[in-house]
């Protein structure tokens, strides 16, 4: 049996039949003119010049250029209590600017911090951390005496959210908070908390600060040394300034980098601090530098929404990445989430890194920082075989996000919501089933929604994140690419009748899931004929293969499998039935139309190579059907030689190869590289089927993977259902090894990236049963073909 959305192990070779034309003059003219359904159209839908905005893409662009960080009041306050270091001038401060900036910059509400419209009110735990970071460096040097006063007013309004366990808590709050009370007391501050809560906080950081290291012995060191300036004078700076950086901090923090360099007068860290306030004139950010993730961020965001093709300076900044992490960066591998990020993009953009490198900093690994958990579970999605690394990454990650999620979780980096959210899709639809264009929609929604505010010891802001150009580009692009995919859609139904394939009463009418994968995967406007390829092809092959199952006799089948080997007809009378009729001249006409369409692309004619694929798709139907009505069982190696065949990507999938742009030479074609990309979607394809249809095929009496196994011997059927599992999982990722890494090969990389879109498909359709009769697919598909984005004013 073979099925729309899947086939063929080996290449079909190309033509060598005398009787099949294989000059361009046995391809109608229409064909060869007209290329597209909608070539004229397609050629005025630049979205890059059809914006409102002609200056949007540009201001697009200027998000590569650096990052772009929200200054922190917490860390700026931590750099203005460090005293000037020289007997005279004990009591002045080193930065005095900073002071200033404190003074120049607390809020109508007496606080410090993030801006009121942009705080979150989870967040006020943040607020009061930064009030009295604040507070303490006036008051350190005797300044702002009113402002000091508001700032205490704050702290007395809101006192009530230090204990607050519904509040977002910052890293390292339950040490850093009681440390600053502690200081106050030391300036004669007078802080308006419960003496009830002060001593249970200052329990707590006790029992914080006490407890043993346990098994992560490491993180825990780390984590003590990171939060430094809520420990002060019973600190270990030994142990701290062992986790300096080259640029003389500590974790590119600047709060405890300032604290540091209090204690011990550090050089480096006193350049450190130099570089931050170049940077960042009289104040400092949460964290710096972050140039590679916020740039990885942005190029990550662009693929979320689904418009990075029309960022050329993508590939400059990933090559630089990748020098970076060739040379073993710091700003690379000593931060988590900016490590899994970099190792995902470079991997999904073709370059050769190891699993082998460092993933897991001790400090991340402490803290359970679900953000960088989540990255880590993103990247460990990208997996080539024998890759224990990221298999062992994979599995406890999933378990424990799964665990969080379940938990509701306060989560370190972000706000619970928004990031909960990502941790849903991430869970629910892995790398290898999420089709672009779903993931590009959900993306945009979100993104609409998104919240631009990260969380540390303090919080910061991304202003590249949320930004409304961005989105309003990704929504004008999903918008323009449905519409012209609505159009084709309609012509594609009028295809349907003028071939009279509606008439087949036997066949199934699955043009929208057939439509839907390619529009899904091959979403922009240019890949038109690519689309109406997979199309066609996806109609066809479900309809013959309804055909070959049950709505064709012996003799039928017989019949358009020799007419397909002869090509030529002559007269009716070479059709035993009109059934037999209509499917021919449905898939000669295709044929045709694509060597047409091909043409020009490939400056040879390959009507010859696309028949072939399909000879050899219906000589394999032909030969299950046999086995069918003969009741026969062949072995696994028989039934998966054929069955790679009959599962039908060959003429979905290898004929659209010749409509995505490159020429495929005769030589590619033939190559190794071409059979294995083949043969590795095909095996993956079968096998979903085969796992998923195993007891709709048992009752029908139909051959598939699992019945052979048991057929076999020596096996329960949980045994061969796990069997076949373990084998699509080792093709999958055997088959993405082929699509990203071989670059060097011969194949070009757009036309590698079908073989792995159909893979995606096929996951997505086989995800939880057999998805290809799911009602459920029917509002997936919609949303993509019908539904337009409608962002909020």
């Amino acid at each position: 049996m073979f099925v729309c959305l899947t086939m063929a192990r080996s290449h079909p070779p190309i033509s060598s039949n005398p009787v099949f034309p294989l000059v361009p003059a046995a391809i109608p003219a229409k064909c060869r003119e007209s290329g597209s359904l909608l070539t004229a159209e397609l050629s005025n839908t630049n979205l890059l010049q059809n914006c409102e905005d002609s200056t949007r893409i540009q201001r697009i662009k200027k998000m590569f250029d650096e990052a772009q960080l929200s200054v922190s009041a917490y860390d700026t306050a931590w750099l203005a209590m460090v005293p000037t270091p020289t007997s005279s001038m004990e009591d002045s401060p080193f930065f005095p600017q900073c002071a200033r900036w404190i003074q120049d910059n607390q809020l109508s509400d007496g606080s410090w911090g993030l801006p009121l419209p942009r705080r979150d009110p989870s967040l006020t735990k943040d607020a009061l951390s930064s009030t009295l970071a604040c507070i303490l460096a006036l008051q350190r040097w005797g300044l702002g005496e009113e402002q000091v006063t508001k700032g205490l007013q704050f702290l007395d309004c809101n006192s009530a959210s230090v204990t607050d366990q519904k509040q977002h808590v910052p890293i390292g709050f339950d040490i850093i908070f009681p440390g600053m009370i502690d200081y106050a007391k030391d300036l004669g501050l007078n802080l308006p908390f419960k003496s009830t809560d002060v001593d249970a906080m200052l329990t707590k950081r006790n029992v914080e600060l006490t407890r043993g290291f346990g098994r992560n012995a490491e993180g825990r060191r780390s984590y003590l040394a990171y939060v430094s300036e809520g420990i002060q004078h019973s600190q270990d700076w030994d142990m701290v300034m062992k986790y300096q950086r080259q640029n003389g901090s500590l974790f590119n923090s600047p709060s405890t980098t300032a604290v540091a360099f209090s204690h011990v007068q550090d050089p480096d860290c006193l350049r450190y601090l130099y570089a931050v306030l170049d940077k960042f004139e009289n104040a400092a950010p949460a964290i710096y530098p972050l140039d590679i993730r916020s740039r990885l961020s942005v190029i990550d965001t662009l693929d979320r929404l689904g418009v990075a093709r029309h960022f050329n300076e993508i590939k400059m900044l990933l090559d630089q990445t990748y020098q970076c992490w060739l040379q073993g960066g710091e700003e690379i591998f000593l931060d988590t989430t900016t490590c899994a990020v970099a190792f995902r993009l470079l991997r999904v953009y073709g370059y050769d890194v190891s699993s082998e490198d460092c993933f897991f900093d001790s400090l991340e690994g402490y803290l359970k920082d679900k953000t960088a958990v989540l990255e880590l579970h993103k990247a460990s999605q990208i997996i080539y075989p024998e890759e224990p690394i990221l298999e062992e990454i994979s599995s406890w990650t999933t378990k424990f996000l799964k665990q969080e999620f379940r938990n509701g979780s306060i989560y370190v980096d972000q706000p619970g919501e928004s990031i909960s959210t990502k941790v849903h899709d991430a869970l629910t639809y892995p790398y290898h089933v999420d089709l672009d264009r779903l993931g590009h929609r959900r993306n945009i929604h979100q993104y609409s929604d998104i919240d631009s505010t990260w969380t540390l010891k303090t919080s910061y802001c991304f202003p590249n994140i949320g930004n409304k150009d961005l989105l309003k580009l990704a929504a004008e692009d999903f918008n323009l690419c449905q519409s012209i995919q609505q159009k084709e859609l309609k012509q594609l139904g009028r295809w349907i009748i003028e071939n009279k394939l509606d008439k087949l009463s036997f066949a199934r009418q699955k043009l929208g899931y057939c439509y839907f994968s390619a529009a899904a995967t091959l979403y922009a406007p240019e890949l038109s004929d690519a689309r109406i390829s997979w199309t066609k092809n996806g109609v066809l092959t479900t309809v013959v293969d309804d055909f070959f199952d049950f709505g064709g006799s012996m003799e039928e089948i017989v019949n358009l499998v020799q007419l397909l080997e002869t090509w030529e007809v002559d007269g009716s009378t070479d059709f035993c039935s009109e059934q037999v009729e209509i499917l021919f001249t449905a898939i000669r006409g295709t044929i045709l139309e694509i060597g047409g369409m091909a043409l020009a692309r490939q400056e040879r004619d390959v009507t010859g190579h696309v028949n072939d694929i399909w000879v050899e798709l219906v000589k394999a139907g032909l030969k299950e059907a046999e086995w069918s009505r003969n009741k026969w069982v062949p072995t696994m190696e028989e039934y998966m030689k054929n069955g790679l065949v009959s599962f039908a990507l060959g003429p979905i999938v290898l004929s659209a190869l010749y409509l995505v742009g490159p020429k495929l030479s005769e030589e590619m074609v033939s190559s190794p590289e071409y059979k294995n990309l083949y043969e590795g979607v095909s095996t993956c394809g079968r096998l979903l089927n085969d796992w998923r249809g195993v007891q709709r095929e048992s009752e029908q009496g139909t051959v598939n993977a699992v019945s052979v196994l048991l057929h076999e011997g020596g096996r329960t059927l949980d045994d061969a259902m796990e069997e076949v599992k373990r084998a699509i999982e080792r093709e999958r990722k055997q088959l993405l090894r082929l699509v990203l890494l071989e670059k060097e090969k011969g194949i070009p990389n757009c036309c590698k990236q079908l073989f792995w879109n159909m893979a995606k498909a096929c996951h997505l359709f086989y995800m939880n049963d057999d998805g290809y009769t799911n009602e459920e697919m029917v509002s997936v598909a919609k949303s993509i073909l019908d539904e337009p984005i409608h962002l909020s004013p």
